[in-house]
């Protein structure tokens, strides 16, 4: 699907337009909270537009011929992919279309909207929502952008491992949240590539286990419903190439509640004042709860992902 070159490239394409994002020592808790090891967080809520879905989009819409980007663009989202690309949109001078489903969190309907992106709220899940975006784009020749199975999208979140690997280069762990699969895709490639040894454990909720139920498989399955409030991480169905990539380069998969997503992203908000939506207080949660237990010493970079009001 993409390689080490591919994310590169897109490094260096999209530095001009997204933020080097901080790191912080997940240390000196009022909880008192023990992890067994050294636990650093990636601020990527910190990110353009919200997000590491800003890497993604920019490298898309800046792949794009000036005659496609006049056209417009369109995607399908639960929330982050969407503000991502209506704000890469909105900095190249393109009109965004948005399609929703219906248990997007309401505050990133309103930035959005801020963004100048045109809104539509189609169905109950992401996969309804995505349905209208392709047809919207046949009949109007705008470009689809896919959040997480286009691969020039997918090497645009590989950034974000390189980054890791320059601010935390004797990383042992990192913990990244999964919704559709193209961030988990793009990080573990450029991770592994240079750096084999590190694991990569990915979080999904028990209620959008998609990739978890894949592995388990031993090939792609579509779930037969989705029964998680965390519509940033809600799909029934990733892509075949997809996958193919995470399952040589993903060491685990760990799966948590919505409750105890809910519970971190008000510990984030608590201790450090972070306002992490729940996909972004993901990776903490697996601490949290004890759904994944370090080896002990190791040096873990809990990949904060995504902004929100979720936590405060």
């Amino acid at each position: 699907m993409i390689a080490l070159d591919d994310i590169r490239a897109a490094r260096a394409r999209i530095a001009p337009y997204v933020r080097r994002t901080p790191i912080l020592p997940f240390g000196q808790l009022g909880s008192g909270t023990d992890f067994g090891g050294a636990v650093t967080l990636k601020l990527e809520l910190l990110q353009a537009a919200g997000s590491f879905k800003a890497r993604g989009a920019m490298n898309r819409l800046l792949t794009l011929a000036p005659e496609q980007l006049a056209r417009g663009v369109v995607t399908a989202s639960g929330g982050n992919h969407g503000l991502a690309i209506a704000r890469s949109a909105h900095v190249l001078g393109a009109r965004a279309k948005i399609f929703l489903p219906s248990n997007v969190v309401a505050d990133k309907v309103a930035k959005l909207k801020r963004w100048g992106a045109d809104v539509e709220i189609v169905g109950a899940v992401w996969d309804d929502a995505n349905e209208a975006a392709l047809a919207f784009a046949k009949e109007t020749g705008a470009t689809y952008a896919h959040p997480f199975s286009d691969p020039v999208v997918v090497a645009g979140q590989g950034t974000l491992g390189l980054d890791i690997l320059d601010e935390i280069p004797d990383v042992d762990v990192v913990l990244v949240a999964i919704g559709g699969g193209g961030l988990i895709t793009g990080l573990s490639t450029a991770v592994k590539a240079l750096k084999p040894r590190v694991r990569i454990v990915g979080i999904e909720p028990y209620g959008s286990p998609t990739l978890h139920a894949s592995f388990a498989a031993g090939h792609l399955v579509t779930l037969d419903r989705l029964e998680t409030r965390v519509a940033t991480m809600s799909c029934r169905r990733t892509d075949q190439a997809i996958y193919e990539q995470a399952s040589r380069h993903v060491d685990e998969i760990v799966l948590i509640s919505d409750e105890e997503m809910e519970e971190a992203a008000r510990a984030l908000w608590f201790e450090f004042g972070i306002a992490a939506d729940l996909s972004g207080a993901a990776a903490v949660a697996a601490l949290r709860s004890g759904r994944y237990v370090p080896p002990a010493g190791a040096r873990i970079c809990a990949l904060v992902c995504g902004a929100g009001t979720d936590g405060t």
